[in-house]
């Protein structure tokens, strides 16, 4: 039997080196893999999406016009010394040709007549309607150009007084919603949740209590996003009076806790 090794007797130099040589190949096993992982998925993505483009269009477009015809009717290729051509992404091509002369002609007088008739009709199917209007409202949303965006970023005292978060400048609060509440100038802010920036809450505060901060909203998202792990560029910034009496507080807090 082989008697246990104890702390008089380490692990021979060659348990040593072969350790050190498993952690090596495991390190850069994982760096490889978060070297590469981005860039395939994205590739392997990219691929699908075009194939998938490809596979819905190439059926509308006339048989004269494939690849594979033009190609073999150029060599005078027929019957079995036909050789099939896939020219990968050239279904997105014509899509997006043919995106762009539906776009030109729904902007016309004639074109958006069609488009007030069609939609007209489809307000009369009920399950048919619900479904349009929701891909409607995404794709407006997603692709609609627009020089909306949020103005600057923000803190706010949220969810109480002494708590503050980070936020996003809308818009300046107009209509009924600043008439019914103080009826003075008020602002529109998204409130992101943490990491996921896309969700949050709609907040509508005056603008006396909006503190307007000289981060860009890429930094503020980053912000956001890592949980506050990412902070923008070292800035000689000024808190407010409020904050920065939070801050000694809280430290306070934190020295009177280490002496118990």
């Amino acid at each position: 039997m082989t008697e246990p090794q104890s702390p008089d007797h380490p692990p021979k130099p060659r348990l040593r080196i072969f350790g050190r040589l498993l952690a090596g190949l495991r390190n850069n096993l994982l760096t490889g893999i978060i070297v590469i992982a981005p860039v395939g998925l994205t590739v392997w993505l990219i691929w699908t999406v075009v194939g998938w483009v490809d596979g819905f269009v190439w059926p509308f477009v006339p048989a004269y016009w494939h690849p594979t015809e033009i190609f073999n009717r150029s060599l005078g290729l027929v019957g079995e010394d036909r050789i099939e051509v896939n020219v990968r992404g050239l279904g997105v091509v014509v899509f997006v040709v043919f995106t762009i002369l539906v776009g030109w002609i729904a902007k016309g007088l004639i074109g958006r007549s069609f488009i007030r008739w069609g939609e007209s009709m489809v307000g009369r199917l009920p399950v048919v309607r619900s479904i349009y209007n929701g891909v409607k409202q995404i794709a407006e949303t997603v692709f609609a150009q627009s020089e909306t965006s949020f103005e600057k970023a923000c803190l706010i005292e949220y969810p109480r007084k002494g708590i503050w978060a980070v936020g996003f400048i809308s818009t300046n609060t107009r209509g009924e919603v600043r008439e019914k509440s103080t009826g003075q100038e008020m602002l529109s802010i998204f409130l992101p949740t943490t990491p996921n920036p896309t969700s949050g809450f709609l907040l509508f505060l005056p603008k006396d209590q909006v503190i307007e901060l000289d981060m860009s909203i890429e930094e503020a998202a980053k912000l956001v996003i890592s949980a506050g792990l990412v902070y923008p560029g070292s800035r000689d910034e000024v808190l407010p009076e409020a904050l920065e009496k939070e801050a000694d507080r809280l430290a306070k807090t934190n020295r009177e806790h280490e002496r118990a």
